[in-house]
């Protein structure tokens, strides 16, 4: 891969060199930790490799996806918190995969799902999975407003899972370009209403970033609500 890889958007890596380019990008940033938490974020990699193998999001692996968020969070967020890393790669882990995590005979997958974290990568990575995991919903209510329900109260209560969140919120807003139909409009719908919520939080004291990243990530906030807010007035509708 070009030793220039490391100065391009995250989304150009993708988009020219794929999987392979968002590895070698990843594989250089970590390379900045002692020995022991560069090999707790390659055993991290691999585990939500290996859980995410078979799965897609319209033109790619879900790992590009999961690469991504934990990009975002050590190259623009400036975090170097490892836990807070290895929570990035394993985000979708337990809401994906609970039982190919926990193994059979478990009567709730879930928890088992989070104890093999915290066994794997300690208790605190798993809190925080747990944090940005949703839940499984009423299917008789409104599904979008349980799921802004769920985020706002469970990152009230743990800060460092905002910077997870936000990144992955992020990623998602910006993928919204490679969608198209009914379910552009439903994405849209979802994301919209949780912009002001997200910017909030982001903007609490206890929210571990730089001032200078909370200004970056309230600009990218009020870009997406942009994106969302011309999705639903959809074409030709006046302003």
């Amino acid at each position: 891969m070009p030793s220039y890889l490391q100065t391009l958007p995250l989304h150009t890596i993708t988009e020219v060199y794929g999987e392979a380019g968002l590895r070698d990008r990843f594989s250089r940033e970590i390379e900045r930790f002692a020995e022991p938490d560069w090999r707790r974020l390659n055993k991290a990699l691999a585990l939500a490799s290996d859980l995410h193998r078979q799965d897609r999001r319209v033109r790619e692996p879900v790992v590009n996806h999961l690469l991504r968020v934990a990009l975002r969070v050590m190259c623009h967020y400036e975090v170097d918190d490892v836990d807070i890393i290895v929570a990035s790669l394993l985000h979708d882990s337990v809401e994906d995969h609970p039982v190919e995590l926990a193994g059979d005979g478990h009567e709730d997958s879930t928890e088992a799902a989070l104890g093999v974290l915290s066994a794997e990568f300690g208790p605190r990575v798993a809190e925080l999975v747990r944090a940005v995991t949703n839940p499984a919903y009423d299917r008789t209510r409104d599904v979008h407003a349980q799921y802004r329900a769920h985020v706002v109260t469970s990152l009230d209560r743990h800060p460092a899972a905002r910077v997870i969140k936000v990144s992955d919120f992020t990623d998602n807003g910006v993928g919204l370009v490679h969608t198209t139909g009914p379910k552009l409009r439903k994405l849209a719908m979802k994301y919209r209403p949780l912009v002001p919520e997200l910017k909030e939080l982001v903007n609490r004291p206890d929210t571990p970033l730089a001032a200078q990243v909370r200004l970056h990530i309230i600009g990218q906030l009020d870009r997406a609500d942009q994106r969302f807010t011309a999705i639903l007035r959809g074409p030709g509708e006046r302003w």
